[in-house]
């Protein structure tokens, strides 16, 4: 058995990170490549990021997500800024991130608006009780 501090020791500082990012080579068209099937581990300390490229086409959008290195990844979506216009064909547009998964789906957006108008039970249940205490 090992000691409780040398087994803490390990866990803090002994092992590398390792990114998980979609992955896809290909182009897929139509596809976002967002299915768990195409997690990957990354190689640990080489590539700290996720790349995804979103490709314009005539016949549609295509995908291709990637482990990458971030600086590298950064270098790249710079040289390729000029080229993305969303929705423009021809475009393509690549984006980098830091965080585990970050290029798979857009999480679902969360509205701050009610869905349902406020009811007002309090105020029914007072005109109630009053109405109630009248001789």
């Amino acid at each position: 058995m090992f000691p409780s501090m040398y087994f803490k020791h390990a866990c803090v500082s002994g092992w590398p990170f390792q990114m998980q990012c979609y992955h896809c080579e290909e182009t897929l068209l139509d596809n976002d490549c967002s299915a768990p099937k195409f997690i990957v581990n990354c190689t640990a300390n080489i590539q700290n990021a996720c790349q995804k490229e979103v490709i314009v086409g005539e016949n549609g959008v295509s995908y291709r997500k990637t482990c990458a290195s971030f600086s590298t990844c950064l270098i790249v979506s710079a040289g390729y800024q000029s080229f993305c216009v969303p929705g423009r064909v021809g475009s393509v547009c690549i984006s980098c991130c830091n965080t585990p998964l970050c290029n798979g789906p857009r999480p679902p957006r969360i509205s701050l608006a009610p869905t349902h108008p406020p009811t007002r039970p309090t105020t029914l249940l007072i005109i109630t009780v009053a109405m109630g205490t009248l001789p």
